[in-house]
């Protein structure tokens, strides 16, 4: 088993229950639109089981397969109501560093701990 795999079986019930049911929901958009499990995996370009995956909730599927499946059915305006951003954060507002840090990505000698 791939260290990934024992991460994502060791999630808490209480992020496993909505994933099951934005799959369930997946399932029933579509159903609705009469797609056979090959036919959404040829729009969605992924495997039949990739596809079964993701309407069962699994969290180790990726989100960019969420993300398009989402704009097959026509919800993808539905990913912007996902953790919100707190109220009295400005969505705009830049992060300053301070010129102490340094730079972005550059990692300082006393980081360092190898």
């Amino acid at each position: 088993m791939s260290k990934s795999s024992h991460s994502l079986s060791a999630l808490p019930s209480q992020t496993i229950a909505p994933l099951e049911r934005l799959g369930l929901r997946l399932r029933a958009h579509r159903i609705n639109r009469a797609w056979t499990v090959a036919e959404m995996a040829k729009r969605l370009l992924c495997s039949p089981n990739t596809l079964r995956a993701l309407e069962s909730g699994k969290p180790g599927t990726s989100i960019g397969l969420l993300a398009h499946a989402l704009w097959l059915f026509g919800e993808i305006d539905s990913l912007d109501g996902v953790a919100l951003a707190p109220a009295g954060l400005a969505a705009k507002r830049r992060v300053r560093r301070s010129a102490a840090q340094g730079a972005a990505g550059v990692i300082a000698e006393g980081e360092r701990d190898f």
